[in-house]
């Protein structure tokens, strides 16, 4: 049996989200929980294979550090429109997959058994995503703009600071600036750190 716990703030979507993963044998909902604070404990106590988290604006620390090691559980978001911008960010951070925020029984029970057995998982409409290539057509569109921190981060990139580097000079976890550098890259649309940069020069978004 693949052991699931849920993480949505309100009870009822946690109840929704379970009535649809009873529908699929092979899974159990070991637990719910209603903040991303309470994650670390609920893995410890329920040892999950799989984390469904409903509607998050991003992958929150708690989260990003149960997908960081190998052996930890799996993490499944589902958020409402990520966008190809979005989905791709998420991957990067370590998150095994990303649905819309009302998958049907059979995706959300599908998506489950592909995470616990090792798979990245994308709704049909997210997979352009994995395509880090662009169609010159799609590279002349313009940027997504970027927050003053992301702003802040790329600054710190263009001078050569590492991931550890820039959450120690930011107080923020390694996860965390991990998490916006690939904001950043999505948003540039940038195949690498160093092309963001040259991007960020271009735009003016670094002091030369």
């Amino acid at each position: 049996m693949i052991r699931v716990l849920i993480v949505a703030a309100s009870g009822l979507t946690r109840a929704g989200l379970e009535a649809l993963l009873r529908a699929d044998d092979s899974i159990v909902v070991v637990a719910g929980v209603d903040s991303p604070a309470a994650v670390a404990a609920s893995v410890v106590e329920h040892g999950p294979d799989v984390i469904v988290a409903s509607t998050l604006d991003e992958p929150p620390e708690e989260l990003m550090e149960a997908a960081a090691s190998p052996d930890a559980p799996a993490v499944i978001l589902l958020l409402a429109g990520p966008g190809a911008d979005a989905a791709r960010e998420t991957i990067r951070t370590g998150v095994r997959g990303v649905l819309p925020a009302e998958p049907t029984a059979a995706e959300l029970g599908a998506a489950v058994r592909a995470a616990a057995a090792g798979l990245i998982v994308l709704h049909p409409q997210e997979v352009d995503a994995l395509t880090p290539v662009e169609s010159p057509a799609a590279s002349s569109l313009p940027a997504e703009t970027l927050t003053s921190r992301e702003i802040e981060v790329l600054r710190m990139l263009a001078d050569g600071h590492a991931n550890k580097s820039i959450a120690w000079r930011l107080g923020i976890s390694e996860h965390t600036a991990k998490f916006h550098v690939a904001s950043i890259m999505g948003k540039l649309r940038a195949g690498s750190r160093t092309e963001a940069v040259a991007i960020g020069l271009r735009r003016g978004l670094i002091p030369i």
